[in-house]
């Protein structure tokens, strides 16, 4: 995974909750894929969301 320097700042689906939160989190690259990674607000879990390809 490599660190692109880019935020999100959107809607993520978190599992625990079952609900969609708004979060930022960090843009990561991994096999040309783009993806957001956050923390719930609500119960902290880790947040991930499929951003699409570079």
């Amino acid at each position: 995974m490599a660190e692109t320097g880019e935020t999100y700042k959107g809607d993520f689906y978190c599992v625990k909750c079952k609900e969609k939160r708004e979060a930022e989190g960090n843009v990561v690259e991994t096999n040309g894929r783009r993806m957001a990674k956050g923390k719930c607000p609500v119960c902290g879990t880790n947040l991930n969301r499929i951003l699409g390809k570079a």
